[in-house]
């Protein structure tokens, strides 16, 4: 549905202090710190109209203020990477999700199929590190 928010799973490869949570669009933090939180998404489009997406955290379910980011694919076929890089301080226990909307059905997430040449590409990608406890 347009202009709803949704939010984004992950399965947790390589992961060292986070967990999924319930449901599954959670990660959960097992220890306090500073994180730096990189997010990926790479967005498409199958319209010639504006289509507009929006991406941001939620940190233990409320939006997190002044963190949107709001990209815009102009063309049909037209597909974009997006990303961003912030630093969270949470506590033992809290959880992190990775929200999106979209203003028109035409635009969506687009997981890219491997092709003779080169490898798949997913959604979205999210990479978590402590910089500290």
């Amino acid at each position: 549905s347009t202009n709803t928010a949704y939010a984004l799973t992950y399965t947790a490869s390589n992961a060292e202090g986070v967990t999924n949570g319930t449901p599954a669009s959670r990660i959960v933090f097992e220890e306090a710190g500073q994180y730096m939180i990189s997010f990926s998404a790479q967005i498409a489009s199958t319209s010639s109209s504006t289509v507009n997406f929006w991406f941001w955290p939620r940190i233990n379910g409320t939006d997190v203020t002044g963190s949107t980011m709001k990209n815009a694919l102009h063309q049909n076929n037209a597909v974009l990477v997006v990303s961003r890089s912030a630093i969270f301080d949470v506590n033992a226990g809290d959880y992190l999700e990775a929200m999106w909307a979209v203003d028109n059905t035409s635009g969506f997430l687009d997981a890219t199929a491997a092709t003779a040449f080169a490898p798949a590409a997913p959604a979205s990608t999210i990479a978590i590190t402590r910089l500290h406890g």
